[in-house]
């Protein structure tokens, strides 16, 4: 297929959050898939801990304003903007004070605030999605990194799969060896259904134990195409993925841009 616009749903970019290899492979591929002539579009949690004088964001108000209602409850969808400058390419931060906190914390709520982590997810892939509906911007690829962009391609299955801007999308999701300690709150499933998500997959999850290897293989589930990212991604992830049938890319230590490239085309 012609893939030239990738859409990157991210958990973490540097140096907007600490150095990682999650991080680092971000802001990396990013420029390097750019510079190989696709177009692309980035978006990534507003965590409290992210200074925004320094990494000088600013709110986008023509792209705010929207509320988003996650389990009977309005949240206001904030998006704010910055430049990474080693890519010449902007950042679109998805923000809301329900989720994130205004105050600079020493780290991402996801770990200060675990219990909220299931709403926090659906509101970042959910906003991540109306945001590039309201660019009007088409992408051929939405490529999701990081567990808490892991709904991301049930949504655009399941929710999205209608509409104009995500009809046509190849989804791609990666596999890292991060994860999370605990669990997602036992009432997630009930959450998607408000959403309209009533698919036999989601239906057959033990609400009880909705934990990183149980989130990561729903993402295997519904998405196009997965990428093992990382050395020490644990072999049962690997093993369901390629079970799946569907396209894997193993890990590539060198040159991703070129390799992640390649895979885009493929699907």
């Amino acid at each position: 297929m012609d893939a030239n616009k990738v859409l990157y749903i991210n958990q973490e970019i540097f140096p907007y959050l600490p150095k990682s290899f999650e991080a680092d492979l971000a802001t990396s591929l990013h420029q390097g898939i750019q510079e190989k002539g696709f177009e692309v579009r980035t978006f990534m949690p507003k965590y409290g801990c992210i200074n925004e004088r320094r990494n000088q964001l600013h709110e986008v108000i023509r792209l705010s304003g929207m509320n988003l209602i996650i389990n009977d409850t309005d949240h206001p969808l904030i998006i704010k903007v910055a430049t990474l400058q080693s890519a010449r390419m902007q950042v679109y931060f998805i923000y809301n004070d329900d989720y994130f906190l205004r105050s600079s914390a020493k780290e991402p709520e996801t770990s200060l605030h675990p219990e909220d982590n299931d709403e926090r997810s659906i509101f970042f892939v959910r906003g991540s999605l109306e945001t590039v509906k309201k660019l009007r911007w088409i992408p051929n690829i939405v490529h999701c990194q990081g567990w808490i962009s892991a709904l991301t391609p049930l949504y655009l299955k399941r929710v999205y799969h209608d509409d104009p801007t995500f009809a046509n999308v190849k989804v791609v999701y990666s596999l890292f060896s991060d994860k999370f300690d605990g669990t997602f709150a036992s009432n997630m499933v009930e959450k998607l259904r408000f959403d309209g998500i009533d698919d036999p997959i989601v239906n057959a999850i033990d609400t009880q134990n909705i934990d990183y290897t149980a989130l990561s293989k729903l993402a295997i589930d519904f998405s196009d195409g997965i990428i093992i990212a990382q050395e020490g991604v644990a072999p049962e992830l690997i093993d369901y993925a390629k079970a799946s049938g569907k396209p894997v890319l193993d890990y590539v230590a060198d040159d991703c841009a070129t390799a992640y490239a390649d895979f885009y085309k493929s699907l």
